[in-house]
C-alpha cells in the first residue's frame, strides 16, 4: 500500500519532456498549472476527464479512483487523471497539449427561462472556440471574481461565435444564483474551452442517448451537429425528469426527430409526476426503460446527475453492453464528490 502522500518530500514530474517540481500533497495538475503549463483540464474534481494523461513511468496515489470516469482502454493504457494524482516519487507523464483550452472574452446576449430552475444562456464569443458538440467550457463572470464553473455547450460550434448553455439553479450556488437572479444582458464574462472528451464518435451503430436535467444540453448539441451532417443512424433518446414542469426543449427535440434521416424515437420518463395529472407517458426511473433498446449493439451516451448516469450504466452493462461503447458525462459540482 502506497503512503497517501510523498512522505513530505517534493517529487519531479516530467511532462512531455519538461521537468517540474511537485510539492508534497500536490496533484500533478496543480503543479503543472503552478508552473505555467497549459495543461488540459476542466472541473478539477475528477468528474470530467479533461486532465486525462498517460503515466509512462513512476507511481501515483489516486485521490479518487479513475475507473469512475476513464474507460477500460484508457486504464489499460496507463491513463490517469492529473487532478486526482499525487506522485509517489518521480514520474513521467505524457499528455495531448493540443487539447488545451483557449480563453475567449464574451458577453451575454440573452437569458431565457426553460423550467423553474433551468435557464438558457446565450453568449457572444469574441473568438469562436473550435469545440465538438458534447464538450464543455469554464465560465467566469467579471462580476464574480474567483468564481468559475463548468457547463456543457448546448449548441454546435457556430461561425458567428454564439454559444448556448443551460444553467440549472443550484441551492446556495454563487454562480447559478447570479445567473438566475441578475439582469445579465451585456454582462461580460470569460469562456474557456473546449474541455472534456464527451463527444459523438463516428460510426454506423444505433445511438442510445440518455439525459437527465440539464444533461440534455450536450445531447441536443451532438444531435444538432450530426443533423447538419445528415446522419442516418437510428436514435433513441431517453430523458429523465421529475414532473411535466421539468420537461423542456420539447419543440427542439420534435424538430430533430422530424428532420433526422433515420429512425428517431423519444421517450420522456417522469419519476415524481403526481397521480391523476393525466400524464400519458412513462413513469419511474429512466434506467428502467433502457432494456427496451438493443444495448449490445448501440453506442450509448449518458449525461446528467451522477446517480442517474451510474444507474443507467449498470443497467447497460447487465444487458451485455460493451464498456467501450458507453460514454458518460456526470454533472458533478465542485463541492460534490462522484458516487463510487
Amino acid at each position: 500500500m502506497l503512503p497517501f502522500f510523498s512522505r513530505g518530500k517534493p517529487a519531479n514530474a516530467t511532462i512531455n519532456g519538461r521537468t517540474i517540481a511537485v510539492l508534497p500533497r500536490e496533484t500533478l495538475l496543480t503543479a503543472a498549472l503552478r508552473n505555467g503549463m497549459a495543461f488540459p483540464h476542466g472541473c478539477r474534481v475528477g468528474g470530467c476527464a479533461g486532465c486525462k494523461c498517460r503515466l509512462v513511468q513512476g507511481r501515483v496515489r489516486q485521490l479518487r479512483s479513475a475507473s469512475y470516469i476513464l474507460s477500460d482502454q484508457d486504464l489499460d493504457a496507463g491513463c490517469i487523471l492529473a487532478c486526482q494524482s499525487v506522485p509517489h516519487g518521480d514520474v513521467r507523464i505524457e499528455v495531448d497539449m493540443a487539447a488545451a483550452a483557449r480563453r475567449s472574452r464574451a458577453r451575454v446576449l440573452s437569458r431565457e427561462p426553460l423550467t423553474h430552475d433551468i435557464v438558457r444562456l446565450r453568449v457572444q464569443l469574441e473568438e469562436a472556440l473550435p469545440y465538438r458538440a458534447g464538450q464543455f467550457a469554464m465560465l467566469a463572470f467579471d462580476a464574480l471574481p474567483g468564481v468559475e464553473r463548468s457547463y456543457s455547450f448546448a449548441s454546435p460550434a457556430a461561425p458567428d461565435g454564439q454559444a448556448l448553455f443551460f444553467i440549472r439553479q443550484v441551492p446556495g450556488g454563487v454562480f447559478s444564483s447570479f445567473v438566475h437572479g441578475e439582469v445579465l444582458a451585456g454582462e461580460p464574462l470569460s469562456v474557456t474551452g473546449p474541455l472534456g472528451d464527451f463527444w459523438l464518435r463516428p460510426g454506423a451503430a444505433p445511438l442510445l442517448m440518455v439525459a437527465g436535467g440539464s444533461g440534455l444540453a450536450p445531447v441536443l448539441a451532438m444531435l444538432a451537429e450530426r443533423l447538419g451532417e445528415r446522419d442516418a443512424r437510428p436514435v433513441a433518446l431517453l430523458l429523465g425528469a421529475r414532473t411535466q414542469q421539468d420537461l423542456y426543449e420539447q419543440e427542439a427535440i420534435a424538430g430533430l426527430q422530424a428532420q433526422w434521416q433515420g429512425a428517431f424515437t423519444y421517450r420522456p420518463v417522469l419519476s415524481a409526476e403526481p397521480c391523476g395529472s393525466g400524464w400519458p407517458g412513462a413513469r419511474g426511473l429512466v434506467a428502467d426503460f433502457v432494456a427496451e433498446h438493443d444495448a449490445r449493439n448501440a453506442d450509448a451516451y449518458l449525461c446528467g446527475p451522477p446517480a442517474m448516469v451510474d444507474a443507467v450504466q449498470r443497467r447497460l452493462l447487465a444487458l451485455g453492453a460493451a464498456p467501450a461503447r458507453i460514454r458518460a458525462d456526470r454533472f458533478t459540482t465542485l463541492n460534490e464528490a462522484p458516487a463510487v
